[in-house]
């Protein structure tokens, strides 16, 4: 049995051509992305002053979004059972609100009348 020689050309091909496409594909992406600076000069004049008009509370949702996910990943259950608790209490307490204020607005309504000297209803 004769041993083969070790084939350094075709060696040095793939070397070279994997260090090519590690190196030059993601180089080749950070050149052909835009950056958000660019972007944002192709808009046109309306969007660019809405853009900038609601940049203050889009920051302001993502940093809502981001504390809530920190305080649900505290809880030792999984976050996104609680996510779903969290979600739940919100929406109970919206309700609550909404129950309060149409309350309140019946009160308004009441005392109104009562005021107009029309007969209370309920």
């Amino acid at each position: 049995m004769s041993k083969k020689p070790f084939n350094w050309w075709l060696w040095t091909k793939v070397l070279l051509g994997g260090a090519a496409i590690s190196v030059g594909g993601p180089y080749l992406t950070m050149k052909l992305i835009p950056t958000q600076e660019e972007l944002f000069k192709r808009y046109n004049p309306d969007l660019q002053k809405r853009s900038l008009e609601n940049k203050d509370k889009r920051e302001q949702e993502f940093d809502d979004f981001v504390s809530m996910i920190k305080q649900a990943s505290k809880s030792d259950k999984h976050i996104w059972i609680s996510l779903k608790e969290m979600e739940d209490e919100r929406k109970k307490k919206e309700r609550a609100q909404m129950r309060q204020d149409a309350a309140d607005a019946r009160a308004r309504r009441q005392q109104m009348r009562l005021e107009a000297g029309l007969e209370a209803t309920e």
